[in-house]
């Protein structure tokens, strides 16, 4: 915890700073997006105070609030993306090595990522990996613009897991007595064994974790765990949803593969993130449980991508092409994510991912899956949220987190992917963060 410690001295002030109170807005001439509908209304007014829709009806009366012409422009809710890694989205993995890489350069990085995240449009987002709690704070202080953050703290994986990115010549921290560099800078918490799981997750509940991320499969980006591997014993993986449980939030988990997933369901976790291996079988039990289904659209490579990590990743973009379409005519419960990880280059591409669903889903299923749905998926936190109300609508008692496009999305689904020119105006919590409107 050394660099997560450093992380928090360097935000110490801001966890007792209150942002100031939004200004009451009253948008004038919208056309709101009902994104579960699929339907485009008649140009209204939204009055916004407080943070909060307060009423959305045509001509009404300022009273004190900002008068903003939306001139006929679409009134939709910000964007979510619920596979996010901010601390680590922000440099390569070879920087991990760095003998100059400090928190304060991972916190400005982070931060300023931050801040292009909102002004994509992205106004919530869930953190699955990585120690991201004092960019949350600084963020909730309104220290430093961003999206809302739910956070899972650092990812937690079995020796040779997915989070287990120790170098080779550096020995486990029990036989060792020293924690890894890896460990050191908090990018996973290594855990074995029914004890030292539920010391991991209530490290991360303790920390504000709204929810908590294992491993329970092989993945892309590390080096030890092929894709087709297990991890975590079912004893292990229940340690970790019974802690969970008890603080009345959720388990979500890493994995692809049919035997991964089952054992994650029946360990009573409620959340797979990519499953890009996944049978029909796999997913027909997962529609019968109610189980979500956190999706990508990865590509087969990127410039920081080596040959291995291509070619442990080609299965999973082969499986993609299946899986997205047989979950939704299943009936899946599904939501949808970036997962860029130590792929800085990525991260100005992160609107443009959201059209690579166009093969599968129409735009208002689009539109309806990267708001509404995902706002769902949020909910599950239950008391654990860190943002009370409602997101992912436009309606009277939401939080005011919207984007004012210039056209219509339900028509031309290639505008959320022009934020600098097409989305009017960024709203988040009721105070306007962008605005193309002199």
């Amino acid at each position: 915890m050394r660099f997560l410690s450093g992380l928090m001295a360097l935000c110490l002030t801001l966890l007792a700073a209150v942002p100031a109170a939004a200004e009451a807005l009253l948008l004038r001439n919208v056309r709101v997006l009902d994104v579960v509908a699929g339907r485009l209304g008649p140009a209204t007014d939204v009055s916004v105070r407080d943070g909060v829709i307060q009423r959305i009806a045509p001509g009404q009366a300022a009273d004190g609030a900002r008068v903003i012409d939306g001139r006929g422009g679409t009134l939709m809710p910000g964007l979510i993306d619920v596979h996010v890694h901010m601390m680590f989205n922000a440099f390569g993995p070879a920087d991990l090595g760095r003998d100059d890489l400090t928190p304060d350069r991972i916190a400005a990085a982070a931060g300023a990522q931050a801040r292009a995240m909102l002004l994509r449009g992205f106004t919530a987002v869930r953190d699955v990996g990585g120690p991201v709690w004092p960019l949350k704070a600084a963020i909730d202080a309104g220290k430093v613009p961003g999206p809302r953050i739910w956070p899972s703290g650092n990812m937690i994986s079995q020796t040779s897991g997915h989070a287990d990115l120790r170098a080779r010549d550096e020995p486990s921290r029990r036989f060792s007595g020293k924690l890894s560099r890896v460990e050191k800078f908090d990018i996973g918490i290594i855990a074995d064994g029914r004890d030292e799981v539920l010391t991991a997750v209530r490290e991360n509940l303790r920390m504000g974790a709204s929810q908590i991320k294992i491993s329970a499969g092989g993945g892309t980006s590390s080096e030890y765990d092929p894709l087709d591997v297990t991890q975590y014993t079912l004893d292990e993986m229940k340690a970790a949803v019974e802690a969970a449980d008890d603080w009345n939030t959720y388990v979500t988990v890493h994995a692809y593969t049919p035997k991964s997933v089952r054992r994650a369901i029946e360990a009573g976790v409620k959340c797979i993130e990519h499953g890009q291996l996944l049978d029909e079988a796999t997913l027909k039990l997962m529609a019968e449980k109610g189980i979500w289904l956190s999706g990508q659209n990865l590509v087969a490579t990127t410039e920081a991508m080596d040959a291995g990590r291509r070619e442990k990743r080609r299965p999973v973009i082969e499986g993609q092409d299946r899986v997205w379409p047989m979950a939704k005519r299943l009936g899946v419960k599904l939501a949808w994510g970036t997962d860029f990880l130590f792929e800085p280059d990525l991260n100005a591409q992160q609107n443009a991912y959201i059209l690579r669903l166009k093969p599968w889903f129409t735009p208002a299923e689009i539109l309806k899956l990267v708001t509404h749905d995902n706002a769902q998926l949020l909910a599950l936190s239950g008391p654990r949220t860190p943002y009370p109300g409602r997101l992912g609508v436009v309606e009277q008692g939401a939080l005011a987190d919207l984007i004012l496009v210039d056209g219509n999305p339900l028509a031309n689904i290639d505008l959320l992917a022009a934020p600098a020119t097409k989305f009017s105006m960024i709203i988040k919590g009721g105070e306007v963060v962008q605005s193309l409107i002199k």
